[in-house]
């Protein structure tokens, strides 16, 4: 049962109130405790409904892979998150980025947790029917890689080439665009653990819990699919935001 806030001052006050501790120190306990709750992570608005993305990806994939994959990466997070005294991170990608400062023993739990609920937290904005891309985004692409046709067959390619359970990503890495891919939870900005960083611009799940209930092991066919419901109007956002 989730504790609020207020219960917890309350039953924190009492308890102060009934032990004979220092006052000074069970009052920092508190606020140590308080600090942690206000700062857990928690699962974002998906933003539209779990059958939005239909026929592309089916509505009980959605919700499964929303309420159950990614709620279990938040909740491990903050069990790992909670383990560690020193949390001195400003935000999820300041975690990424100082993975290896993380305690040598909590280390794969943050990485993969964060890593799960970063690149969920991005791949879920970037999935919307109906959208093309601006002429804006056409020319950064042409840019980069000849022609619209020829980066999809490119990103289909490193898509297709992640072996096991990982991701696809276009990203800005020192102002051009590059495809990679990253293996498990991994991503572009875990700098000390991903040879290619950059700014994730897109990002595609190729788990198998992402695409099975509907494809089953027919990767390629949810990669096509992709296409239909990749959100180009994020990804022109992202794309001028990493320019600025």
């Amino acid at each position: 049962m989730k504790v609020s806030r207020k219960s917890f001052v309350k039953s924190a006050a009492l308890l102060a109130g009934a032990t004979i501790l220092n006052s000074e120190k069970t009052e920092a306990k508190i606020n140590y405790i308080l600090a942690k709750m206000d700062k857990d992570f928690a699962l974002p608005p998906l933003g539209y409904n779990y059958d939005a993305l239909e026929p592309f990806i089916d509505k009980q994939t959605m919700e499964i892979h929303y309420t159950k994959h990614h709620q279990a990466y938040v909740n491990k997070l903050n069990e790992a998150k909670a383990k560690i005294e020193k949390w001195n991170f400003k935000n999820l990608e300041d975690v990424l980025a100082n993975i290896n400062t993380i305690p040598k023993d909590l280390q794969a739990a943050v990485r993969n947790n964060a890593g799960g609920h970063f690149n969920h937290t991005l791949f879920w904005s970037l999935l919307k029917t109906n959208t093309q891309p601006s002429e804006k985004t056409l020319k950064v692409i042409n840019q980069n890689f000849e022609s619209l046709d020829n980066f999809k067959q490119q990103f289909t390619k490193a898509a297709m080439g992640t072996f096991g359970s990982g991701w696809a990503w276009l990203i800005k890495q020192d102002g051009k665009l590059k495809i990679i891919n990253t293996p498990n939870q991994d991503n572009p900005l875990m700098k000390g653990i991903v040879k290619e960083l950059g700014t994730p611009i897109i990002a595609l799940d190729v788990w198998e819990h992402a695409y099975y209930l509907k494809y089953q092991n027919k990767r390629a066919d949810y990669v096509t699919a992709f296409w239909s419901v990749l959100n180009w109007d994020k990804v022109e956002e992202l794309l001028i935001a990493s320019s600025n």
